[in-house]
């Protein structure tokens, strides 16, 4: 038997090198060490070592042996590896370069590591999907209209669909609110983003949900910090718009740059897009806002969603609080402009 490469040349890159171990400590009690050797292109010194570990511990020495020094001269203090343990247990999510810097330690990346792995405080990050379904696990134990998530989306890099709306005078901007805990959505289009269409919005679903017995005082609307969501300060402190329009109920604005906190909602946007503008062709203005009802009454009433127990929103409703009405769904979109008065709103053209 013959070895086509050097018997180390194979076993460093395996990750497990026992068969061939194995084969080498065969073919020396059967042919000699020296001929194992030139066999399998190694020295008699590392025959003879595999072969006294194989005849001693049997299949088990020829199992990986760790290469570790048994001293470690420079190995860190008792006390100084406390000081790592308890910094790794305070601070999990922090590396071992960010500790250093931050806690001006005297010792280098490597011995950070070392103690981390020994203590078993080093974590695998989180992968986005494992952190999507950790917040979709969170937000299963919340209330119904315990928060709902607005926000508003451009239309013009969407190539089905941009070339209608020049042509028809289609709305560019959809103003999307989400109920998190059951994923009700309700939508509404304008020319353009401003804060007198987002104050009517919401005072428009705030109206509606009224009407259906939601208890509005215990309701947060989650947006990002468009200047549409902010409202002009008024002389007294207090802000006119959207803040205004949402009436007893309160206006939670995320972190900058905080993107995920407004997940429920930018999925919503996704999913509308491949499912309504990139498929769908239209003829008016009032053909787009009779399918766009249709889509919404479809998403709310009909369309299951993996995320929520392969269930629509509505099942979600009936199963959380059977005795609120259907017609809790049915809010059916509009074009801002028109609920505008006749300048279009302090911040909105008129309308033709």
């Amino acid at each position: 038997m013959s070895a086509p490469v050097p018997y180390f040349d194979v076993v460093r890159p395996m990750s497990n090198a026992f068969d061939f171990r194995l084969r080498l400590a065969t073919h020396a009690q059967q042919h000699g060490i020296k001929a194992a050797a030139r066999a399998f292109s190694t020295t008699p010194r590392t025959v003879r070592q595999g072969l006294r570990r194989y005849r001693a511990q049997g299949l088990k020495g020829l199992r990986e042996h760790s290469r570790a020094p048994l001293h470690q001269p420079h190995r860190t203090a008792v006390e100084m590896e406390q000081r790592v343990v308890e910094l790794r247990r305070q601070l999990p999510t922090f590396g071992s370069r960010r500790l250093i810097r931050e806690f001006d330690l005297p010792w280098g990346h490597g011995a950070l590591e070392r103690i981390g792995h020994a203590h078993g405080l080093i974590q695998r990050r989180r992968k986005k999907y494992q952190r999507k379904q950790d917040l979709a696990a969170l937000q299963a134990t919340w209330r119904l209209f315990q928060q709902i998530s607005a926000d508003t989306k451009d239309l013009n890099d969407i190539p089905h669909y941009w070339p209608q709306a020049q042509a028809l005078d289609l709305p560019a901007i959809p103003y999307t609110a989400r109920e998190v805990r059951s994923g009700l959505q309700f939508l509404a289009f304008a020319s353009h983003r401003s804060a007198a269409a987002r104050a009517c919005f919401a005072a428009r679903i705030q109206a509606h949900l009224a009407r259906c017995g939601i208890e509005l005082r215990h309701l947060v609307w989650q947006t990002d910090n468009g200047s549409e969501f902010v409202g002009e300060l008024q002389n007294d402190g207090s802000r006119a718009g959207f803040p205004a329009a949402l009436g007893d109920s309160q206006h939670q604005r995320i972190p900058p740059a905080a993107h995920t906190f407004q997940s429920d909602v930018e999925t919503v946007h996704r999913l509308i897009e491949d499912e309504f503008y990139d498929l769908e062709t239209f003829a008016s203005r009032s053909e787009f806002l009779a399918k766009a009802a249709l889509y919404q009454l479809y998403f709310n009433l009909a369309r299951s969603n993996s995320h929520k127990g392969g269930l629509c929103p509505w099942q979600i409703i009936q199963h959380l609080e059977p005795r609120r009405p259907l017609h809790l769904g049915l809010l059916s979109p509009v074009f801002l402009d028109y609920y505008l008065n006749d300048q279009g709103g302090y911040d909105v053209p008129g309308h033709p």
